[in-house]
């Protein structure tokens, strides 16, 4: 399909499957804010770091974040990220474990794909 400016669309991307969860969505808050994530890989009991970047974060819970970023992490991935507090010199780093990943299908180059990132807290 060929939308208004010449941009081929494809309705099939945005059909994103919704799934019944037995799991509790806590509240969620609105938290704006670019973060700096590590992605973490697991070598002999230990971790080292793969890669750093920056993301912005959407909502966050007791639990996780959504966050954008501008890859797509596998699922299970382990990220050190910097969750920004009231205290604007004070970061947080906490692990999470990616969930799910949701590629944004805007632009016509896989090289500026947006990507939404649910990321639950390990405790």
């Amino acid at each position: 399909m060929v939308g208004m400016e010449g941009y081929e669309v494809r309705v099939m991307e945005w059909e994103w499957p919704i799934q019944d969860s037995h799991e509790s969505h806590r509240e969620r808050a609105a938290l704006l804010r670019p973060i700096l994530y590590e992605i973490m890989a697991q070598e002999g009991g230990g971790s080292s770091l793969v890669h750093e970047g920056r993301a912005l974060s959407l909502n966050i819970s007791n639990g996780g974040m959504l966050i954008l970023m501008d890859q797509a992490p596998r699922v299970e991935q382990v990220l050190k990220v910097y969750v920004p507090t009231p205290v604007a010199i004070a970061e947080t780093p906490t692990l999470a474990e990616v969930r799910w990943t949701r590629m944004l299908p805007f632009g016509k180059s896989i090289s500026c794909a947006a990507h939404f990132v649910g990321v639950k807290f390990m405790f």
